[in-house]
């Protein structure tokens, strides 16, 4: 019989999991709707002054470029360093691209939309995942990924920025707020209420309330 793949589960490959590392859960469907591409990483005990550092810069660069305001028509690739700003400022980087464009029921990875230097301008109506991430090698990888839709901006002038719509919590466990401007809590803070409006209601209508506990608490201010 062929060997398994390298990318299939084996007793000779499995290790066991534990609550003292880090998980990075990278999630996604395809919906008659539309399809999601969400990653979230997360730890369930002590994380080290480092893994907190690097995931409060990484969820720091998703915000900054999340929030963004900026000319219509704008390349990807001139805005995508607003994602590795708050890592570059202390030497840290990640080597992969910041978003990709997403079908509607088509490839996850939609090309032309995106932020490499040879993606298309940005327009209100396209959908892109906004993706920072760290990697520490052998050790750990971060990295939080959100669907953003490009809208217009509230500006005098036609200026665009970004609606995210994927509604799912950030680990606080790995949050330093001693990091984050008043703009970033204010922009989370707003976030959050998004989700317990759209998500808690949907959960109280399924009547789930171990998650609609579990939401409240990982939404509060």
């Amino acid at each position: 019989s062929d060997p398994p793949s390298p990318r299939s589960p084996s007793n000779g490959s499995s290790r066991t999991l534990s609550a003292r590392e880090m998980y990075l859960f990278d999630t996604g469907g395809q919906y008659l709707d539309g399809t999601t591409d969400i990653t979230r990483t997360v730890h369930w005990g002590e994380p080290t002054p480092l893994q907190k550092e690097a995931y409060t810069r990484v969820l720091m660069g998703n915000i900054d470029l999340s929030r963004l305001v900026f000319p219509s028509n704008t390349a990807g690739g001139t805005v995508e360093s607003f994602a590795r700003r708050a890592l570059w400022d202390v030497g840290l980087n990640y080597g992969h691209g910041t978003g990709h464009g997403i079908g509607n029921f088509l490839s996850v990875h939609e090309w032309p939309v995106g932020f490499q230097s040879n993606n298309v301008p940005l327009e209100a109506g396209m959908f892109t995942s906004i993706e920072p991430g760290y990697y520490q090698d052998g050790e750990f990888g971060i990295r939080i990924e959100d669907v953003a839709l490009v809208v217009e901006a509230q500006t005098e002038k036609p200026f665009l920025t970004f609606e995210v719509v994927s509604l799912v919590p950030y680990d606080r466990n790995l949050i330093d707020l001693s990091l984050l401007s008043p703009e970033q809590i204010r922009y989370l803070n707003s976030y959050y209420e998004r989700i317990r409006t759209h998500v808690g209601l949907e959960l109280r209508r399924q009547r789930l309330e171990e998650a609609y506990v579990w939401l409240q608490e990982s939404t509060e201010p």
